[in-house]
This record gives C-alpha cells, sequence and structure tokens, in this order.
C-alpha cells in the first residue's frame, strides 16, 4: 500500500508538471498570438514603427510578409521583406526578401517601386537562378501599365527593351515565352499608335502627315496586325492627293500579302472604280519595297 501510495503522488507530481508545460505552452500561442496581431494580421494596417521588426529573426518576419501576401495584403508585405534587408543584410533570406518585394510591390500596383527592388536584385544577383524573373518583373512593371493607345509611348519602349533582355539575356528559362509574346503585343501596340494618329490625320484631309504615319507602320511594323490596313490607307491617302503611281503600288503589295483582307477588298475597289490596276509602278519607296518583298526581303 505505502508502494502505491507513493505511485500515485508521483502521478501526481507528474500531472502537474504536464500541466505546467501545458500552461506556459498556451501563454506562448497568447504571446504569438500578440506579436502577429501587432504585425497587422488582426488590425489589416502595418505602418513601419508600428512594428519594433529588431525583436523578431528574419525568418519570422519573412513568414509575416508570406503571410500578408496570401492575407491579400500585398503592400504591407512588401514593407516586411524591406525590413529584411534592411536589418539582415547578409542574412540568406536577404535575397529572396528582394525578389519577394519586388512581386509584392507588383501585386500592389505601385511599378515604380517594383522596378526598384527588382533592378536592386539584377544589380547585387545578376548570376542567381532568380535574376530572370526579376527582369521578367522589370519588364512587367512597364508592359502592365501599357492599358491603352492614348498613352505616353515611352513607356511601350522601355518594356520592349526590358522583354528582349529576357529573351536575349535569359533564353532558357520559364520567362522567355511568356516575354516574347508581350513583346509582340507591346511591338503591335507602337504600331496601333501610329496607325491611330495617321487616321487622324487622314479625317483632316492631312494626307502628307497621314502618309508618313502609315509609313512608319509598313516599314517598321510589318510583322504586325496593322500592315493590311495601312497599306490600304495609304492607296486612300495617295489617291486623294493624285498620286496614281504610289496608289496603284500600295495596291500590289496589299494584293501580293493581305488578298483575303477586307483592306485589300476596299482598295480594289478604289483603284479599279478610277480605271486603275494594282501593280507596282514608279521609282518610288512603295516600288522598292515591292522588289525587296518579291525577293523575299520583306514580311
Amino acid at each position: 500500500m505505502t508502494f502505491g501510495r507513493q505511485g500515485a503522488a508521483q502521478r501526481v507530481k507528474l500531472a502537474a508538471k504536464q500541466a505546467a508545460a501545458l500552461a506556459a505552452k498556451g501563454a506562448g500561442v497568447v504571446l504569438l498570438t500578440a506579436a502577429l496581431a501587432s504585425c497587422g494580421g488582426i488590425t489589416g494596417k502595418v505602418e513601419r514603427g508600428d512594428v519594433d521588426y529588431e525583436n523578431f529573426t528574419a525568418q519570422q518576419i519573412f513568414e509575416r510578409g508570406e503571410y500578408d501576401l496570401a492575407a491579400n495584403k500585398p503592400a504591407v508585405a512588401a514593407k516586411s521583406f524591406a525590413e529584411i534587408e534592411r536589418l539582415y543584410p547578409y542574412s540568406d533570406l536577404t535575397k529572396r526578401a528582394i525578389i519577394m518585394q519586388a512581386y509584392s510591390y507588383h501585386r500592389d500596383r505601385d511599378y515604380e517601386a517594383s522596378r526598384s527592388a527588382a533592378q536592386r536584385y539584377i544589380d547585387f544577383y545578376p548570376t542567381d537562378e532568380d535574376a530572370a524573373y526579376a527582369q521578367y518583373l522589370l519588364a512587367l512593371s512597364y508592359y502592365d501599365q501599357i492599358d491603352e493607345v492614348g498613352r505616353d509611348q515611352g513607356l511601350t519602349f522601355q518594356a520592349l527593351q526590358s522583354l528582349r533582355t529576357v529573351i536575349e539575356v535569359y533564353p532558357d528559362s520559364e520567362y522567355a515565352r511568356s516575354a516574347m509574346l508581350k513583346f509582340d503585343l507591346a511591338f503591335d501596340h507602337l504600331a496601333a499608335k501610329e496607325m491611330e494618329v495617321g487616321r487622324y490625320y487622314l479625317r483632316r484631309d492631312h494626307f502628307t502627315s497621314a502618309i508618313n504615319r502609315f509609313r512608319v507602320v509598313v516599314e517598321d511594323f510589318q510583322t504586325t496586325s496593322h500592315t493590311a490596313e495601312a497599306l490600304h490607307r495609304l492607296v486612300e491617302a495617295y489617291v486623294s492627293l493624285g498620286l496614281t503611281d504610289e496608289a496603284q503600288t500600295a495596291g500590289a503589295i496589299l494584293g501580293y500579302n493581305f488578298r483575303s483582307t477586307p483592306w485589300y477588298e476596299d482598295s480594289y475597289k478604289l483603284l479599279t472604280s478610277r480605271g486603275l490596276a494594282l501593280e507596282a509602278r514608279g521609282d518610288n519607296w512603295l516600288a522598292q519595297v515591292y522588289r525587296q518583298m518579291i525577293k523575299g526581303q520583306w514580311l
């Protein structure tokens, strides 16, 4: 019986120790929850200075950033990732934190900040495996601002340059194909801008100015979807000016490359109604384009 009482006493002591341990864990959970709340998990807003990041490890801050991204708070997440770079510049997580900054800012549509972080990553870690992604994010920061034809085309040129870097410097990366597709779309966007301005001049009978715009499309953007219309608009403009050689040659190019398009049909009707054939004539710039095309040097 004595042994039994001693065993019971030992079990009571063990239970007390386990209860104390559980209480300590519970207190830890409460403290962790409070810490997360102070980081913005509950309030939903974090401003620099609200959180004493110095009391957190790089891993904890990184996880905080991931948590905010999952909660669709990219601006808050970007600040957390930025703090890793500031507080732990030599941490193994710093590289990842910079690239996550670029991604978070891009998610928040803060394209300038996204470009800055992506460029910083490329400057610091040009040979790292994520450098291709950083360059792709840099290109996207320009590309995603090309939302309408009427915008400043400087962004389009910068997008093209950055996308070309992805294609040429990282041809084997998983981002190269996407970059090529976006490059073609951005290139098409530039042609669309030229067409918009050219049509504006054409509607106001400023034929020479219109021709200059359509010529740019034919000579510099001939692989885009706007070439057929540009040739038809040239037919219209040259007919209006009485320059029949140029008009006929533009029609001939349309017939050679775009016979199945409505633009060819419209040019055919316009020229034949005036007794003009769709054939290369004279020694103008379009005749040169026609000769180059026949030799396989154009289109």
